[in-house]
């Protein structure tokens, strides 16, 4: 990276830019606007920086929505970024990126995440090193081929023009990184994911991560239009309740993010406002032959190449 500084700045206002693009699209299609909660860490802290949290909760149409911006540094890389990288364990580092998790009231609706961040780690007297992560993913309840077949369609198209094998390689990796080890069980249909990437030079790479940001609302957006006014009573709600602790699970067990986050003294509320308002658990249930809910597990929560 020749110019740590001029990148990170480029960096920065696009991840502002685009919060602020889904907020307000989102906003207007729930009838609620996204609350605004800016932030700053307090001075001596271990952890540097601030960011901005949009949220809606109890909306019209998002039963909890977040869309975070956060720009962080710290001295130390914390073990969760440093895991695939052991030779940049205990430098310092910058860390900014736009993450969002979005929960509907309607159980015909799915779940949707995306991420979009960039990592700097440094070190007095040495060139900076950047990489990029993040992804998006589908977690539906009830599950409808065309709407996965749409959401991976519009990931492999945005990944296209930057190369014909990062949709494979991507969605190959979502697939193996949402998953629930103790469950055997993927948390929903995938997408795609990457981490410590930096191929081909920041410039390209940079490009790259705009390519997913941008393509968030044109792969969720047409789904929730198509689905939200399905008719739906306590049974769904009920489904999607129990279905939502597989959510929680992973996010608290095994993502990167959340560990990344707490593991560096991060902003309790802002990471976890990935949380749903609503879930449950239910000692070992199992839904009934034929019924839509077990189509979920037999037809959706299994490998498939969507597109």
């Amino acid at each position: 990276m020749t110019d740590s500084t001029q990148d990170s700045a480029a960096v920065r206002t696009w991840l502002q830019g685009l919060q602020t693009q889904i907020a307000d699209r989102l906003g207007a299609f729930d009838g609620k606007p996204f609350a605004t909660d800016d932030w700053q860490r307090p001075p001596g802290e271990r952890l540097r920086g601030g960011g901005r949290t949009r949220i809606l909760d109890g909306g019209d149409f998002f039963e909890r929505g977040g869309i975070g911006f956060s720009d962080v540094a710290g001295d130390a890389l914390p073990p969760s970024a440093s895991a695939a990288r052991p030779q940049l364990a205990g430098r310092g580092f910058e860390a900014m990126g736009v993450s969002l998790v979005l929960h509907p009231h309607n159980p015909y609706c799915p779940t949707v995440h995306m991420n979009v961040r960039m990592l700097i780690a440094t070190r007095a007297g040495e060139a900076p090193v950047f990489w990029f992560g993040g992804g998006m993913d589908l977690t539906p309840y009830y599950g409808f081929e065309e709407d996965a077949a749409h959401f991976h369609r519009v990931c492999r198209d945005a990944l296209a023009p930057h190369g014909d094998d990062l949709y494979p390689r991507f969605k190959r990796w979502c697939d193996e990184y949402f998953f629930l080890k103790h469950r055997n069980e993927p948390r929903g249909i995938g997408g795609i994911f990457f981490d410590d990437y930096a191929e081909g030079g920041f410039e390209r790479s940079f490009a790259m991560l705009k390519s997913v940001g941008e393509a968030f609302l044109t792969a969720y957006v047409p789904i929730i239009e198509k689905r939200r006014a399905l008719p739906f009573g306590e049974a769904e709600r009920a489904f999607q309740a129990y279905r939502r602790g597989r959510y929680v699970e992973f996010n608290l067990v095994f993502d990167r993010g959340t560990l990344f986050g707490l593991q560096s003294g991060g902003r309790t509320e802002s990471i976890l406002m990935s949380m749903p308002p609503v879930a449950s658990w239910r000692y070992d249930w199992k839904p009934q032959p034929g019924t839509p809910e077990a189509r979920l597990y037999t037809d959706f929560l299994v490998p498939r190449e969507w597109v």
